[in-house]
């Protein structure tokens, strides 16, 4: 009896050694090619950090094929169909009513200051509202100041962008397109050199960093940045919540101290560094970039003044006050200088 109560306890040590030792792999859905800096620099490098703070616990593994189009990832990550995904807030209108906090003009020149801004605000007040229900949100940030970009013709004010075809991107760059005179064209990121190269449009809206990305600095001759940005792009990162509550306590801890704020500098850091690349290349390539002076920066403003309404009243719904989240926004972007 002694004997076979031994074995039975030296079953029972090895089981649990087995599963202190065990490793989870988070897996991730992607949709991005692999050289993309959301990939390369955010979140191949955020796995290796989870690696480390975890002891090797818990691995970051990055699909190679895309289980879903972009604007289906937060479901398809709430559904359990992969562990972790990222994606555009704007890529699903009307959803994510309080994403325009950030995604307005003049806010920053850096990515990095306004992501971690962004990330404090979303902590401190956005999260009342609970528009990541359902997930565990790991973070929030934006890619870097969204300038103008044209084929043929030379911007100089906004009178110039009177009727142009621009190709936008989610969220509140629409209003923005809409307001200073120039006519949206929708399409996926991919399309974009087809449709630049075919002349269905006439220019696009976009950072730095995804002109040279896309390929488009071969169709684009110029470009055109305003001060602060003309509009920025909200990005979520998450995590299915059944995949994040098997996790340990102390690997929930170890995942968490990479994550929020950490995450946020690192993909703002990232972008500020691939948008310093992608206007090298552009130079390169000879097209030809400009800062818009006074008179057009005051024209854009005078044309967007308002804009932040549609964020006021999706906040005052939701029992935040609107204004109180742009003045911590911006005295933290601030901070940051």
């Amino acid at each position: 009896m002694r004997k076979f109560i031994g074995m039975l306890t030296a079953v029972a040590a090895l089981g649990l050694a087995t599963a202190a030792s065990a490793e989870t792999t988070l897996r991730v859905s992607n949709w991005l090619p692999p050289s993309h800096p959301i990939v390369k620099d955010i979140l191949t490098p955020w796995g290796e950090q989870v690696a480390k703070a975890t002891d090797g616990r818990v691995t970051v593994e990055i699909m190679a094929a895309p289980i879903g189009k972009p604007p289906a990832q937060f479901d398809l990550i709430r559904s359990g169909a992969a562990d972790i995904g990222f994606g555009v807030h704007g890529y699903t209108p009307g959803r994510f009513k309080l994403t325009p906090l950030v995604e307005g003009p003049f806010l920053s020149d850096s990515a990095e200051a306004l992501s971690v801004a962004y990330w404090k605000v979303q902590e401190a007040m956005l999260s009342k509202a609970d528009e990541h229900e359902g997930v565990k949100l790991l973070t929030v940030f934006t890619h870097g100041p969204g300038g103008i970009y044209t084929t043929t013709k030379k911007v100089a004010s906004v009178d110039d962008l009177a009727g142009l075809k621009m190709r936008i991107g989610g969220g509140i760059v629409a209003e923005i397109a809409s307001r200073l005179g120039m006519v949206g064209v929708q399409a996926p990121s991919p399309q974009v050199y087809e449709i630049l190269a075919n002349g269905v449009a006439d220019g696009i809206l976009f950072p730095p960093e995804s002109v040279p990305f896309f390929r488009i600095d071969e169709v684009i001759r110029n470009g055109v940045s305003v001060p602060g940005g003309l509009y920025n792009t909200s990005f979520f990162v998450v995590m299915n919540r059944g995949a994040w509550d098997k996790l340990s306590d102390e690997d929930k801890a170890a995942i968490d101290s990479v994550s929020g704020e950490a995450m946020a500098r690192m993909a703002g850091q990232a972008w500020d560094a691939a948008d310093a690349a992608g206007v090298k290349v552009m130079e390169e390539k000879g097209v030809a970039q400009t800062t818009a002076d006074e008179a057009m920066t005051a024209a854009i403003a005078e044309k967007l003044a308002g804009v932040e309404k549609g964020f006021l009243d999706a906040a005052s719904a939701a029992g935040i006050d609107g204004q109180a989240a742009i003045d911590m926004l911006k005295a933290e972007i601030a901070a940051a200088k």
